[in-house]
């Protein structure tokens, strides 16, 4: 929605004619009429009284969106990750239940115990890369933003991560199993991600 018809808009939702908004404006009705058919455009000194005649801000104005319309957005946008996450992280659980379950079966073959685990997976990573990779670019700005905000968090939790891996690789000698611990690692990551990102989000209400 241009300028034109968003004047337009708010002066029938006012229920004003083209001749009362021109006269508390200061202006000419034939002024009015060019800004609503997009011949002309409002001057720098009209543009807050517009505003502030109509109650919006000077970006639902200019650029016809509504800070309402924004925050709803956003919320929108928070929901969905929240909703992908919990879901990936779900199917992680999934998988290392899974592989662990077959271990105490030996009737099903590795192959097969490895197969569905890595389908499991593969599931889960790609539902997280399709949502991260299909927010707008504003939203990866912010997040990325975010990210770096708690980046020594980050540093902290790979160091434990990595000590409690080599730890328990080197106790029990099983590598083929202890890997696990890095899937283990990215779920509490996320989770950490995520706790962050909402404690922030009701700090800013």
């Amino acid at each position: 929605m241009n300028v034109g018809e968003k004047i337009l808009q708010l002066r029938k939702k006012m229920g004003l004619s083209q001749e009362e908004l021109a006269e508390k404006l200061n202006v000419t009705r034939q002024t009015i009429s060019k800004w609503e058919t997009n011949q002309s455009s409002p001057d720098f000194e009209k543009i807050v009284p517009l505003c502030d005649l109509f109650e919006i801000t000077t970006d639902e104005l200019l650029r016809g969106k509504s800070e309402n319309i924004k925050n709803l957005d956003d919320s929108k946008i928070r929901r969905k990750t929240a909703c992908k996450v919990s879901i990936s992280v779900f199917i992680y659980f999934l998988a290392i239940i899974w592989i662990i379950s077959m271990s105490t079966m030996p009737w099903i073959s590795e192959e097969i115990t490895v197969s569905v685990f890595l389908l499991l997976c593969a599931i889960a990573t790609v539902n997280l890369i399709y949502h991260f990779m299909s927010l707008p670019k504003e939203k990866e700005t912010e997040q990325k933003k975010e990210k770096n905000k708690y980046e020594w968090l980050d540093d902290l939790v790979t160091l434990i991560f990595t000590a409690i891996y080599l730890l328990i690789s080197f106790i029990t000698m099983h590598w083929e199993i202890t890997w696990i611990l890095w899937i283990v690692y990215a779920i509490v990551l996320e989770i950490i991600h995520l706790a962050l990102k909402l404690k922030g989000d009701q700090n800013e209400k």
